[in-house]
């Protein structure tokens, strides 16, 4: 199988770095200090699953030199997705697969705008992963896995085969037919996740150990519940319940990269984070206060140190 990765940060250097080993046909794109990194000394991941060297990882800073392929791996940040979106028609053959691993629930729509539905499917990665120094990708924690599937709920040929790479690569994976749902399933989590870390400059082991800031990591994700629900999407009226129990099984150092972004002084996911709960809330009629209080506090920061300097 013949995959560009757009976007080779933690999610997709780890996940590419992974099918690249097992023999797929890999293209990692790349730009500045981590490309020029991959060129000269390969891709490295450091894991608790395993690390690897791969010590002749094909990068490129423009995906027409590719040609075509059989799937992307898009992951770069939500702020890039139209425009990285329009540097893929040179890679699309009829039947290539563009399956987004970034976060939020709008990405897909987004894409669609510009590549067409018929080449977007849906994904979610549940990884800690992130660049730890150029060419280089951390993997915190034991959790790597993919969920991916066509929107319209068949099992197509193109994401058979994407399952079938990723179990020959050793990576949990689960082909869906309701990829709908495992979006927000995710974002409900992710959101909170992000939300709380990143207004507390904490990762998630204080917060949830700490009873009030507990509770507010539930009603953040209660939040987006709500806001799930009355936009239809099926999930259980009690699933932030479900989410904190999770929140309890994950290392206590584990944090999202949108603190991370934070932390080194880079633009935020925001808008398409709580942001977005937010305005979904607020067109729906759902109350959001808490993710309100977290895009007005962290607002100052969302477009990097430079705007806040």
């Amino acid at each position: 199988m013949k995959i560009l990765v757009m976007g080779s940060g933690g999610v997709g250097g780890y996940f590419g770095g992974r099918l690249a080993q097992a023999g797929c046909d890999v293209h990692f794109v790349a730009r500045g200090a981590h490309g020029q990194a991959l060129r000269e000394h390969g891709l490295r991941i450091s894991s608790p699953l395993g690390g690897l060297h791969l010590q002749q990882a094909s990068v490129t800073d423009d995906p027409a030199r590719v040609g075509r392929v059989d799937l992307v791996l898009f992951g770069v940040k939500l702020w890039d997705t139209q425009a990285a979106a329009r540097q893929l028609a040179p890679v699309l053959g009829p039947d290539t697969a563009v399956i987004s691993f970034q976060n939020g629930v709008v990405k897909d729509d987004l894409l669609r705008d510009v590549l067409g539905t018929e080449h977007v499917a849906g994904g979610v990665a549940y990884i800690a992963a992130s660049i730890g120094e150029p060419g280089v990708i951390v993997h915190n924690g034991n959790m790597a896995k993919l969920v991916f599937g066509e929107h319209d709920g068949r099992a197509s040929a193109r994401l058979t085969g994407f399952a079938e790479a990723c179990a020959a690569a050793g990576i949990t994976h689960e082909l869906t037919p309701r990829i709908h749902l495992a979006l927000w399933e995710k974002f409900v989590f992710l959101a909170a996740l992000s939300a709380a870390t990143t207004l507390a400059r904490l990762p998630v082991g204080p917060i949830r150990d700490h009873p009030r800031a507990r509770t507010f990591l539930h009603d953040l994700m209660d939040e987006a519940v709500q806001v799930g629900r009355a936009e239809g999407v099926p999930l259980p009226p009690e699933y932030a319940e479900s989410r904190l129990a999770f929140a309890d099984g994950l290392p206590a150092t584990m944090t999202s990269s949108m603190h991370h972004d934070l932390e080194r002084g880079h633009r935020l996911e925001l808008p398409w984070l709580s942001g977005d709960v937010v305005a979904r809330g607020r067109r729906l009629g759902v109350p959001t206060p808490c993710h309100r209080a977290v895009v007005d506090m962290l607002s100052p920061h969302a477009d990097g140190r430079a705007a806040v300097t």
